[in-house]
This record gives C-alpha cells, structure tokens and sequence, in this order.
C-alpha cells in the first residue's frame, strides 16, 4: 500500500527499472482476499451516511441488476482490495474508476469529439496499477456477460493491457510538451485500434459518435423541459428529475430563488473571465435535482437551465457533489480542502480537453449543511458504447482504446519514462494482470451475489428498474 501519495516532478527510466527487482511484474498477478477482508456491504452502508436517503434504493437497484453493474458501483470496495496488492512506486494522477463505462467521448472546446477517460469524482495521486486493474477487471467482468470462454476473455484483456504499455513507451518517446497534448479523436478510433472489426461493430460506434454530437443543452432542453406560462422549467420526473419547488414545498419563492442566484454567483465568479463573461450572458430559468450514474446515485447532482439573454437559446449545467475520494482511505487524504477542486484539477490533468464551464464550488444545501461541487455542462456530446451490444472484435476495439487512453492520461502526470522502463518489451505484466482480472472477477461475482442476498433478506432496500 502507497500512503500519503504525491504527484512528483521527473523523469527518471532507472526508477523503473530498479522498481522491477523491488517489485517484480508477475507479483502483479496472484489475487486473494486479504485476511479479515471487509463485508462490500458494510463498505457500501458507510458510504451511504453522507447521501440522500430517499435516493439510495435506486443505487442498490442498479448494482443488483448484474455483476458488472455491481463493479461500477463497487469502487471502494476495489479500493480497499487494492490497497493490499503489490506496486512500483511510481505515483499518477489516477482517474479512480477507471472501469471501461467510464471512457467516452466528450467535446473538446475546438468541438472535435475526443475519447477517453470522462469520469474523475474519485481521482486523487496513486498507483498508476491501480487504474490499470481496475480497467482490466471490468474488462474481464464486461467480457464474461458477453458470453466468451475464459481464453478468449484472458487474450482481450491482455491485449488491452499491452495497449497500455506500449502506449507507454509511445509517449516516453516523445518530448513532454508533444506527450502533453497528444489526445484521440473518436473520429481515429476504429481506423486506429479497429483493423478487424466487423461491419456491426463498425456501425454501433459510427451510430454512438453521430448520437453523442446531437447530445447538446438544445437536446437536453427538448428532453427534460416543458412550457409553463411562456417560459421553459425541468419537467416532474421524480425521483429521477425532481425541480427544486417540490423538493420545498410551501417554501418561500423568493428566497429560494435569492438561495439560487448566490449559487451561481459563487459559481461564476470561479470561471475565468472570459468564460464568465459567456455564462453572464445567460439568464437562470430553473433548477432540479437529477439522479446520474451508478456509484454516484445518492450523491446530490443539480442542473440548471438557463437561457441566452438575445434568442433565448437553452444551456443547462450540471453542478454533481464530490465527497472524499474512495481512495483517500488508502493514499491519503486530498491536498485540496474543497473536493469539487479535487476532481476539477484531476480531470484537467487527464483529460485532453475540458469543458469550458468546468470550475468547482462549496455551498449551502437544502439541508443547511456545506457541499462541494463541481460543475460543467449536462452532456455536451458525452458518448457512451452500450457494452452488451459489442461483438468480441468490438470489445477488443473499444478496450484498446480506453488502455491507449489511459497510459496517455497517466503520461502526463507521472514519470513516464520509469513507468515504461519498468514495464519493458515482454508481456509479462500484460499475462499477470489478466490473470488478477480472471480472479478479481470471481471475487466481484461472489461480492454481487452477497449484495442480491443483502437486499432478499431487508438489509438494504432496492428499487429495481429505474
């Protein structure tokens, strides 16, 4: 176990090396439970203390629905197991929950659609291992509901993690400026990574790439909104959509609305001023609560519809809550008191391009208490693959690409000359992570059947379906 883990300035390739004999890269391939491992319910029942009650049904009703719905609610259960398995001692900013769900596509501010990691509430300094397991775990996992043999599953995953390496020593090759702005195009991902992909495959990723670029404030705006006396406001979908009044009733209209404008204050005056300036030319309209995700249902997570002062065009913002790190257990706590700047400053550092509205804030919640949040725009061409419908040539595709994407990622935040060093020319950590996978999977299996056993005996409530 890392503690206290720090980004560090450096490039060093002997580091690398010399963490091999320290750490040999087949010790990375042997997983069992450590002695007193933690019940996963007792981990999810802590995490629940700080969220919204009436919302947490939904979030066990999610992770029930299957084994890999459960591992993308399951991050600090992860967290916890791999805090007890072996690594180099080269420190990254870490994406957190980097399983294969967590890559997409997202619009670049040059509005070319970008892939890679989208998902940074748990990120934090760590283990450059850590991401990768964990993205190779879901991969096993996602691999196992597609129906493949154990072989097949084992070549996917240890191809995607040679992806990795080798996109390591790509970007220990260039200069650091050059590795810094390297980033992938969706529009390159299946000529890129896709040699042999089969026209269906070929199709679902052209459909998702063309779906996530109609994904906009406009789109939103027709979706989750409706006329009321001329103006637009968040349709009732509770508890999915919720608007702000019902969640007051019989507040005072006013002072909810004062409540509201110190909000998005605070939050512009975060911006730069050029970007300020742009969200000063929108007026606010309305304000609901939204249930996102899967880990994160529970977690409190507002947008806000706002319309241009001249045609009155739609912008709708997401404001999501970022409590600790499910990693800060183990490496340390965060060195920035605001956790909506925790995850701001992580995926700036990640990810190739950010939102223009990306900024953070604390504030004052309904419940009187202080909440950190981090804001950006609702989707803005956010792209999700659909997993289940992915052939094996798809999935070797897609897997390829979110490893070439995530030693990128890693590149710019840690030494990536030791990292390469210490993974060499050999696949012998490409073959020990699969075989961590192969096992991690089973124990994810058995962890999903105890959360489906938690909830058939009342422990946990869960609301299926929704």
């Amino acid at each position: 176990m890392t503690s206290e883990a720090r980004l560090e300035h450096g490039e060093d390739p002997a580091r690398g090396r010399d963490a091999r004999t320290a750490v040999p890269r087949s010790s990375h391939g042997g997983w069992s439970p450590a002695a007193g491992r933690e019940d996963p319910i007792a981990i999810l029942r802590r995490q629940a203390e700080t969220r919204v009650a009436e919302l947490l049904p939904i979030r066990y009703g999610r992770m029930v629905a299957s084994p890999f719905a459960f591992f993308r609610g399951a991050a600090a259960v992860m967290a916890a197991d791999l805090a007890h398995t072996p690594d180099s001692g080269l420190i990254v900013q870490l994406c957190g929950d980097a399983h294969i769900s967590n890559f997409g596509g997202f619009a670049a501010p040059d509005r070319r659609l970008v892939f890679g990691p989208n998902d940074f509430d748990e990120t934090l300094p760590g283990p450059w291992e850590w991401d990768v397991k964990r993205m190779s775990a879901s991969i096993e996992i996602a691999a196992r509901e597609l129906g493949l043999g154990a072989k097949r599953r084992g070549r996917i995953v240890a191809g995607a993690v040679a992806q990795y390496r080798e996109g390591m020593r790509e970007f220990a090759a260039e200069t650091m400026l050059r590795a810094w702005y390297e980033r992938l195009d969706a529009d390159e991902l299946t000529a890129r990574f896709g040699t042999r992909l089969d026209t269906d495959s070929s199709e679902i990723f052209d459909q998702t790439f063309a779906k996530a670029r109609r994904k906009d404030s406009a789109r939103a705006a027709r979706k989750l909104t409706e006329v009321v006396d001329g103006e637009p406001r968040f349709v009732s979908m509770p508890p999915l959509l919720t608007p702000l009044a019902e969640l007051q009733p019989g507040g005072d209209p006013d002072e909810r609305e004062d409540w509201v404008r110190e909000l998005l204050d605070a939050y512009a005056a975060g911006l730069h001023a050029d970007r300020e300036h742009l969200f000063r030319s929108y007026r606010f309209v309305d304000m609901a609560r939204k249930v996102v995700g899967v880990g994160s249902v529970g977690t409190r997570a507002w947008v806000f519809l706002l319309v241009s002062l001249g045609k009155g065009d739609p912008l709708v913002l997401q404001a999501k809550e970022a409590v600790a790190s499910v990693l800060e257990p183990h490496l340390g706590a965060s060195e920035f008191d605001n956790h909506g700047e925790r995850v701001v400053r992580g995926q700036r550092m990640m990810q190739a391009a950010t939102d223009i509205f990306l900024s953070w804030q604390r504030s004052t919640g309904l419940d009187g208490l202080a909440h950190d949040f981090y804001v950006r725009q609702l989707w803005d061409w956010k792209a999700s693959a659909d997993l289940s419908r992915m052939s094996e040539r798809g999935l070797v595709t897609y897997t390829r690409a979110c490893a070439w994407s995530l030693a990128r990622s890693h590149a710019r935040s840690g030494d990536r000359l030791a990292i390469a060093a210490y993974l060499g020319k050999s696949d012998r950590f490409d073959r020990a992570v699969a075989e961590f996978s192969a096992h991690y999977a089973d124990q994810n299996e058995l962890d999903h059947a105890r959360l489906a056993e938690a909830i058939a005996a009342g422990e946990l409530e869960a609301t299926v379906g929704i």
